[in-house]
């Protein structure tokens, strides 16, 4: 976005409306992706998460979960995962900050860079998963019998919007 191109104080408003709120929901969407029990899915009765193979027993109605076993490709998916919760959490914490502290026509580079670098850890995290899911769930049921759960593809939604999230903070402008 060109600096001049919002003038309009009701415009700038919007538009920082608009960024803190996809901010927002791109974290809260990356921290369900991060937690939640749902990368990898057989038949909806057995799953597996970054941390948890879990199944549910229909006798108990509940789930139950045993640890993930650890495997480099794995670690670095955790990693990787937990790295970009922090980026845009940093990044938006900064963001608060440098609107009360920043002075007028201050660009939001530190913001924007943070946001970067959190599309870039969760790239990797969902690239590494894509490719070595194998190596992953190499103890798990048969992967042909299963599927790329919502918290995957959730994973995967992010990245495109911590990349355009970042690259509008670098181009937004403080204005007043």
């Amino acid at each position: 976005m060109h600096p001049h191109l919002f003038r309009d104080p009701v415009q700038m408003a919007y538009l920082l409306m608009f960024v803190t709120l996809l901010h927002l929901i791109t974290l809260a969407m990356l921290f369900i992706a991060t937690m939640e029990k749902s990368w990898w899915v057989w038949d909806g009765m057995e799953n597996s998460d970054l941390w948890y193979n879990c199944r549910f027993d229909n006798d108990t109605g509940t789930w139950l979960c045993a640890s993930s076993k650890e495997t480099e490709w794995l670690q670095s998916v955790q990693v990787l995962m937990v790295l970009s919760v922090v980026f845009s959490s940093v990044s938006f914490l900064v963001f608060l900050g440098q609107l009360f502290t920043m002075s007028k026509g201050g660009l939001f580079y530190f913001t924007g860079l943070c946001q970067v670098f959190a599309g870039l850890t969760a790239f990797a995290a969902a690239l590494i998963y894509t490719l070595h899911n194998q190596e992953i769930l190499q103890d798990s049921r048969k992967l042909t019998e299963g599927h790329f759960g919502y918290c995957f593809i959730l994973a995967w939604v992010c990245v495109p919007l911590l990349l355009i999230s970042g690259v509008m903070y670098i181009h937004l402008r403080k204005k007043e």
